[in-house]
Order: structure tokens, then C-alpha cells, then sequence
């Protein structure tokens, strides 16, 4: 049940995006008017993804394209998290395997990091939702893994939705490693708390001021058989703690 009383004191709305404000090509009925209602009573909102196939910049053009007028700035995507934990975690002299599009690529040497092409050259793996995913890639995983080496990943979603259903993330490729090798990575993207803590750092907020939309946590298993179902949530405890600084 959403308390309509609480959710008009927010003024920070943090939205999922593939699945929730649209599905595929096709932007859902009132996401405009939900938009800019918030912006009209003073709120900020962000888009909140785990999808690491594609920039912000992307994204972007996107939206535009459906209808909704957005900024680089309203955006914040489980690479950009997974680009923060890094720096934080002295990641930056690392060498790494990344099982993940061009684009997650192209960002992670943007921001200063080292991709290694080769699977010789890399002393760390990084996995994100890769949609030009190949069994080479799989293999060199897998033996990168053997070796022991620090191993991440954008995200733990299992499937991603689609126009046509469901196909594959990096949570079942990461199960898929899982079953071979006996490593889990580190995960970095929701729900694990760090995106939205750094949403409301960017934005100047705190927990109590911010309300996360999301699919409910039974989407995957009751979408097709009862429609789709969402909740509208102020952000928890663990949610609403700052990312850590050194």
C-alpha cells in the first residue's frame, strides 16, 4: 500500500528503467505526467540502472526519443557505481577482463582504467550485462577465475526484460561461472545500497527525503501470469547511509 502523504514529503525519486518506466521501444501510460509533476512540486528524480550494455549518454538519447526530456546528469548506471567502488577500493593499477559490452568498455578506459584485451594481460575480471557475450569470453573467465583473481560484477539480476520477455544478465552468466569455477563475485549494483547512496550524495539528499520505484522484488515470477506490479518505497537504513570515503 503506498502512503500517498509520505511520498508527497520526498523530494528525491530514484526509477529503475528497462522494465519499469518502459519495455523495449514503448514508454508506460503516465510516466510523463509522473515526471514532470515531480519536477513542478520541486522534486529531482534520477534513473536508477543496472543495465551495463549501454552509457548514459545512451540512455539519454533514448528517453528523448520516447518523450521524456533528460540530462546525463539524471542518470546514474551500475558502471558508474562499479567506476566508484574501484577508485575507492584502489582498483585503479589493476589490469582488467571485462566480459561486457564495448560500450562498458569504452567507459571504464574513459574514467582511467586499464581494459586488457587479452586474457594474458589481465590480473582482475569484471562482468557486467553483456549482450555481445561469447564462449571465449566464458572460457577466459573461467580460467581468470582458476587463477584466483579479484573477480566483480555490475550487477545480480538474473534476467533482463525485453519486448519480447526475458534474456539472460549477468547474474545467470555469474551463476553460470559459479557452477563451473566456485567463485562469486563481488556485486556492486542494486540492491545492493551503494547506487542510491550515491544518488543522494549527488543530489544533496538524504534517506528520508528519497523514494526508490521499483518492480517488486516477486516480478519476475508473477509479471507474466498477474500484470505488472509496483512499489513505491522510501529507502531503507542500509540504503540511506553514505558510500564510504577514504
Amino acid at each position: 500500500m503506498v502512503d500517498h502523504n509520505l511520498l508527497q514529503r520526498k523530494k528525491l525519486f530514484l526509477f529503475d528503467l528497462d522494465g519499469t518506466l518502459y519495455l523495449g521501444d514503448r514508454l508506460f501510460p503516465g510516466v510523463r505526467e509522473l515526471l514532470s509533476c515531480i519536477r513542478a512540486r520541486g522534486g529531482q528524480y534520477r534513473f536508477l540502472t543496472n543495465n551495463s550494455s549501454r552509457s548514459v549518454e545512451a540512455y539519454v538519447e533514448k528517453l528523448t526519443r520516447l518523450g521524456v526530456a533528460t540530462e546525463a546528469g539524471d542518470f546514474l548506471t551500475s558502471v558508474d557505481a562499479l567506476i566508484h567502488y574501484l577508485r575507492e577500493h584502489g582498483g585503479e593499477d589493476r589490469r582488467y577482463y571485462v566480459c561486457g559490452t564495448e560500450s562498458m568498455k569504452s567507459q571504464l578506459r574513459a574514467a582511467g582504467f586499464t581494459v586488457a584485451e587479452r586474457r594474458e594481460d589481465a590480473n582482475a575480471l569484471l562482468m557486467g550485462f553483456d549482450t555481445e557475450l561469447t564462449f571465449q569470453k566464458l572460457e577466459d573467465a573461467c580460467i581468470l577465475l582458476g587463477q584466483g583473481i579479484p573477480y566483480l560484477a555490475t550487477n545480480p539480476d538474473w534476467v533482463c526484460p525485453t519486448a519480447y520477455g526475458f534474456v539472460p544478465d549477468c547474474g545467470s552468466v555469474c551463476e553460470m561461472l559459479w557452477r563451473a569455477t566456485s567463485r562469486r563475485p563481488i556485486v556492486i549494483g542494486k540492491p545492493k545500497p551503494l547506487m542510491p547512496q550515491l544518488a543522494m550524495l549527488e543530489a544533496g539528499f538524504r534517506a528520508g527525503n528519497a523514494a526508490r520505484r521499483r518492480p517488486r522484488l516477486h516480478r519476475y515470477c508473477q509479471r507474466r501470469k498477474r500484470g505488472r506490479r509496483y512499489a513505491a518505497r522510501p529507502l531503507g537504513r542500509d540504503e540511506g547511509r553514505r558510500p564510504p570515503h577514504r
